[in-house]
């Protein structure tokens, strides 16, 4: 399959809906368009005008907001509490010597009586 022949440009000129230059356009595509463009071909004998539409709008959802960290010891002979803890996350902090966990595992996997005050505000780097 050949590539297209527009597929071998260069942008020379990028308009917005609203400057001279894209209003036909505008008039023609209205609130969608997002830009218009013109491209040439690499030998310069060939102009191409493209346009960007906004075809679809999508609520995201809210971004996650940074998980709070509770310290946490754990007992040397605890590997399968360490695993799981692990597995939701938790990372291990050999200065301090406990582990960083969030809140919600600690919750969930009752653990609140194993939460140690570190007198360091959030997780260290």
């Amino acid at each position: 399959m050949a590539t297209p022949a527009w597929h071998q440009t260069r942008v020379t000129k990028k308009y917005a809906p609203s400057q001279p230059g894209a209003r036909k356009l505008t008039r023609r595509y209205g609130e969608e368009l997002v830009c218009v463009r013109h491209r040439q071909n690499l030998e310069g004998t060939v102009r191409y005008t493209t346009v960007e539409l906004l075809v679809e709008q999508t609520p995201l959802p809210p971004k996650k907001l940074m998980r709070p960290l509770l310290a946490v010891r754990l007992q040397g002979s605890e590997s399968d509490l360490r695993r799981r803890i692990m597995a939701y996350g938790a990372q291990w902090d050999p200065r301090l010597g406990i582990w960083w966990v969030p809140r919600g595992v600690v919750t969930r996997l009752r653990l609140m009586d194993r939460v140690v005050q570190t007198g360091v505000a959030g997780k260290p780097r």
